[in-house]
C-alpha cells in the first residue's frame, strides 16, 4: 500500500485521544483540490498540554513529536502552566495576545468577580459574539500577531520540525486560525476547512456542559449561559478572519505572502511535508 493509499483511508480530525486534551487531533486526512491527501502524523492541532497525563505523553512519544509551539498568552501560562512534553520535543511560545486588551485577562477577571451585572454588561446582547469577531479580525490585521501565526506555520515547512503539535488553550480559536491557514495554504476547499474548524464543537461539547454547570453551581456566573459563544466555535468567526484577510489582500495566496510572509520555498516545504 502506498502513501497516499494509506492517507485515502484516514479519517479526517482523527482524536489524538488525550485524556488531557481533548480536542487534541491530526490535519491528516482531508483531500485538497489536486486530489491529494494531508498527511497524518504530522501537523497535530489542540488545546493546551498542561493537564496531560503520563499516558497523553506516551501517545504524543510514540507519533515522534519533534515540536511543540504554545500559541497562549502570557497570562495563560502563568494561570494554567506550562505544557508538558516528551522528552526530546522543543517547546516554543508564540504568545497571540493584546497587551493592551487582553480577552482571556477580560474574561477570567469577569469570572473571578462573581458581579452577574458586569458579566451581562460585558457579554450580554450580543457582547461576547462581537469580541469573539473582533478577535477574529485583529488575528489578521494585526501585523505583530500576523507575525506568531506565520512563524508557527514556518515551523511546519521545516521537515527538522515536524511532527508538530500547535496549541492555544482550548485548541479553538488561535488554533482554529492556524489550522485554517494552514489547509487554506495546502488547497483544501474553504468548506472542508470550516468542518475542521467546526469540529471543536462536537469534541468539547461534553466539557464544556460541565463547565457550564460548575459556574452556575459554584456561584461564578447567575447566567453561565453568557459564556457559551466564548467556549463554543461559531462559522462568524472564522467568517471575520477570512473577511479580513480579503479586505487587505487581493487573493489568500497574497495574505500568505504579503501578509505572512511565507515564500515559495516555504510553501514548497509545507506541501512536501504534510501532502501525500
Amino acid at each position: 500500500m502506498t502513501d497516499q493509499d494509506r492517507a485515502a483511508d484516514l479519517v479526517p480530525g482523527r482524536s489524538l485521544g488525550l485524556q488531557g486534551a481533548v480536542n487534541a487531533r491530526d490535519l491528516g486526512g482531508y483531500r485538497n483540490d489536486e486530489g491529494r491527501t494531508v498527511r497524518a502524523g504530522v501537523a497535530l492541532r489542540g488545546d493546551a498540554l498542561h493537564r496531560a497525563t503520563d499516558e497523553d505523553i506516551a501517545t504524543l512519544a510514540a507519533l515522534g513529536l519533534r515540536t511543540v509551539i504554545d500559541l497562549r498568552g502570557l497570562n495563560e501560562v502563568a494561570q494554567n502552566g506550562t505544557d508538558r512534553v516528551p522528552e526530546g520535543a522543543v517547546l516554543e511560545a508564540q504568545p497571540v495576545y493584546a497587551t493592551d486588551h487582553d480577552i482571556y485577562v477580560a474574561l477570567r477577571d469577569s469570572l473571578a468577580g462573581k458581579d452577574a451585572d458586569a458579566q451581562r454588561a460585558l457579554l450580554g446582547d450580543g457582547g461576547a459574539e462581537r469580541l469573539m469577531i473582533e478577535m477574529y479580525g485583529w488575528f489578521v490585521t494585526d501585523p505583530e500577531i500576523r507575525g506568531r501565526f506565520a512563524e508557527t506555520v514556518r515551523a511546519l515547512c521545516r521537515p527538522e520540525r515536524v511532527p508538530l503539535f500547535f496549541h492555544c488553550t482550548a485548541g479553538k480559536d488561535r488554533t482554529g486560525w492556524t489550522a485554517a491557514i494552514v489547509l487554506t495554504a495546502l488547497g483544501v476547499d474553504r468548506g472542508t476547512v470550516y468542518e475542521d474548524y467546526l469540529l471543536t464543537n462536537d469534541r468539547t461539547a461534553a466539557l464544556i456542559a460541565r463547565i457550564m454547570e460548575s459556574m452556575g453551581t459554584q456561584g461564578v456566573m447567575r447566567e453561565p449561559e453568557l459564556m457559551l459563544p466564548v467556549m463554543r466555535a461559531d462559522r462568524a468567526y472564522l467568517d471575520a478572519a477570512f473577511a479580513a484577510v480579503a479586505a487587505g489582500w487581493p487573493t489568500f495566496d497574497a495574505f500568505l505572502s504579503d501578509g505572512l510572509g511565507l515564500t515559495d520555498e516555504d510553501l514548497e516545504g509545507l506541501r512536501k511535508n504534510l501532502l501525500a
